[in-house]
């Protein structure tokens, strides 16, 4: 046994390495590390072996703990069941939690339970055998907080694979407003009237330039190549023949079509066909191709059409490799790495557990999607919980696509800091509603952050308790952090109770209603006590700062705060710095805050066109002007006493 120390790429550690013989001569290492709380366990065969041998095998830890683990299609949350391929995230009723998962071989690994409940971790029984050399890595994180857990955790995944974890406007998709034509969207194998499918995208596209706000992109799902024997566009239920745009519906090619279009694409890819040339082409396993020649070709093709992110389906049905040590990252690596040399981004899609860990790899995975098929009521609590998933790993989820005209949803996908894509009729888009999620250029004003479920929901929920789903994120600014929470009801239980702190606030914030437009002033450790009317509550916590103020943003916005926005703000103490951006054609936007006296204000660029202030609600209101740098920036200065009355009679010496 040797004990030393190192650093690696998640830090300095100090490790316990050792020899030993089972069935083979094995070698195993403990490594724990300083600066944070990970235990990275590793086992290497020095000999073929049959895989009957599971390290570490944990037969001590806390009895009685609630769990989640993500199972199947999407990565819905289980509280109740196990799943081998998903990581496995325990706690207590304090939210002490434990992460337990793969750091290696995500694709054939396997959490199971022993016979006497040992938590164990290593390849699943599907795999029979392990050849000389092979090596596996389980992590094991400990934490207090469920959401601290799954941050350090995902942080430790994605350093040991040196992921760049990508930006909320990392991509198109990330950074603007799309149009969708997945399932569940207005042209999902549908056209508009008497049009073709050429004309019907452009129309859309008109749609959007019509009401001032630029389409950023549009998807193209799996309509637009042939499929099955007959190589027709239209036969849904089958799958790639060859992957180029399909004529019909197009008349002169992919990049044809999207010079003409004028905006980036997305495109949709499944499983290959069984009638598909591509299997004397290409090297096969399963329902897909393994081969980085066809990863070449397809990268090259969308690079040269004006694609901008690829988009790979079904990864939980169809399309999938043979089940086998090596496949499965051949497959998943050169897709990911042909991609990623022609500069595309790429969207996961139908992903099981296995998969959102393979993403942990790969910079140039973005997104990911979160839940099924087109965003309804009842998926919003699957969605939250997997986003949890996905943004622990560097991911920002998608909630597919729904109508602009519901505006809640409209709402979640804002809030989820991920894409936003619409699939309306043409015609029925609703422009006041988008231009609450983005700004008159198109761009998405998001929090920092994906809306999570806080603590209190992942106990309620592990514990069968009907109680609202309440959720949050965030816009930070360093000295000024404006929480954002979104809750409903998922029973018949309307009552949400919530302390600000649960959401990470520190200091007093102004509580405000975003549907009423009220506020009041609370502690972090008072109790917020308020019924749910109407699909959902939505509130602003805007800190209160040392000028005593609170600023509670653009509430145009969804997001009041959201840094396409709101470029800087600053607390002094006797006043406010605060930075407003506009895009192109915005000629004012207003500001909202909090003050105890009526404060006042003075712009440094721009200008300041009218301001008010409600002593009753104690809300002010400022209208600004854009300077010549598309920028309005003020000083918000506090008044230091409260105004005598109007009219106040003399004071009188005794």
């Amino acid at each position: 046994m040797i004990v030393a120390g190192g650093s690696d790429s998640l830090g300095p550690y100090n490790e316990v390495s050792f020899d030993f013989v089972t069935d083979i001569q094995r070698h195993a290492s403990i490594r724990s590390y300083s600066a944070h709380p990970d235990v990275l366990f590793t086992v290497t065969n020095y000999a073929p072996s049959a895989n009957s041998f599971v390290f570490p095998n944990l037969s001590q830890y806390p009895a009685g703990l609630r769990h989640v683990v993500y199972s199947g299609t999407f990565a819905p949350p289980s509280f109740s069941t196990f799943d081998a391929a998903s990581p496995w995230i325990f706690f207590d009723s304090s939210s002490n939690a434990f992460i337990l998962s793969a750091a290696a071989n995500f694709m054939t690994a396997a959490n199971t339970q022993g016979p006497k409940g040992e938590l164990q971790s290593g390849i699943s029984p599907a795999i029979t055998s392990l050849p000389q050399g092979f090596q596996h890595r389980t992590l094991l994180v400990i934490q207090q907080g469920i959401n601290n857990a799954f941050d350090t955790w995902g942080q430790a995944l994605t350093s040991l694979y040196g992921k760049t974890r990508p930006a909320n406007d990392a991509d198109t998709g990330l950074k603007k407003v799309g149009y969708w034509t997945d399932n569940g969207a207005t042209y999902y194998y549908h056209m508009q009237g008497s049009m073709n499918y050429e004309q019907t995208l452009n129309a859309v596209k008109s749609n959007f330039d019509s009401m001032g706000i630029p389409l950023g992109y549009l998807q193209l799902d799996s309509w637009f190549y042939p499929k099955g024997p007959g190589a027709l566009w239209s036969n849904n239920g089958q799958g790639i023949y060859q992957y180029v745009a399909a004529t019909p519906p197009f008349s002169a090619g992919l990049a044809k079509f999207q010079q003409n279009l004028g905006v980036p694409l997305v495109t949709h890819a499944r499983w290959i066909d069984p009638s598909s040339p591509y299997h004397q082409t290409y090297k096969m396993s399963g329902n897909v191709v393994i081969d980085p020649a066809y990863w070449d070709y397809v990268a090259g093709y969308l690079a040269t059409a004006g694609v901008g992110t690829f988009e790979q389906d079904w990864l939980n049905d169809n399309a999938h490799t043979d089940f086998n040590l090596t496949d499965a990252d051949a497959f998943l690596d050169n897709m990911a790495k042909s991609m990623a040399s022609r500069g595309l981004t790429m969207q996961y899609c139908m992903a099981s557990a296995r998969h959102f860990l393979q993403s942990a790899k790969y910079s140039n995975i973005t997104t990911i999607r979160t839940s099924a098929d087109r965003l309804e009521r009842d998926k919003w609590s699957d969605f939250l919980y997997t986003s949890r998933l996905a943004s622990a790993l560097g991911v920002w989820p998608f909630t597919d696509n729904f109508l602009s005209t519901e505006y809640t949803q409209l709402l979640l996908a804002t809030l989820s800091a991920g894409p936003v894509g619409i699939g309306d009729p043409i015609g029925s888009i609703s422009a006041a509603n988008l231009l609450r999620s983005v700004r008159h250029d198109g761009v998405i004003v998001k929090p920092d952050v994906p809306l999570t479920p806080t603590e209190a929901s992942f106990q309620n929920r592990a514990q069968g308790v009907d109680a609202p789903q309440v959720a949050s994120t965030y816009s930070d600014f360093g000295g000024v952090r404006t929480y954002y929470v979104f809750a409903y009801t998922q029973g018949s239980n309307a009552e949400v109770k919530l302390h600000p702190a649960e959401t990470g606030a520190a200091q007093p914030v102004y509580v405000y209603d975003y549907f009423a437009g009220t506020g009041s002033l609370m502690d972090p450790s008072d109790l917020l006590d308020q019924q749910i009317a109407g699909d959902a509550l939505y509130l602003v916590l805007a800190p209160v700062g040392p000028s005593g103020m609170a600023v509670i943003g653009d509430t145009d916005q969804f997001v009041t705060m959201g840094r396409k926005r709101i470029s800087a703000i600053e607390d002094a103490g006797g006043y406010v710095n605060l930075t407003v951006a506009f895009a192109a054609g915005e000629t004012s936007r207003t500001v909202t805050g909090y003050a105890p006296w009526e404060p006042s204000a003075s712009a440094f660029d721009g200008s300041i066109r009218g301001m008010t202030y409600d002593p009753k609600t104690q809300q002010f209101r400022i209208v600004m002007t854009p300077g010549a740098d598309a920028a309005a920036s003020v000083r918000i200065a506090r008044a230091h006493r409260q105004p005598a009355p109007p009219h106040a009679p003399p004071t009188v010496s005794r």
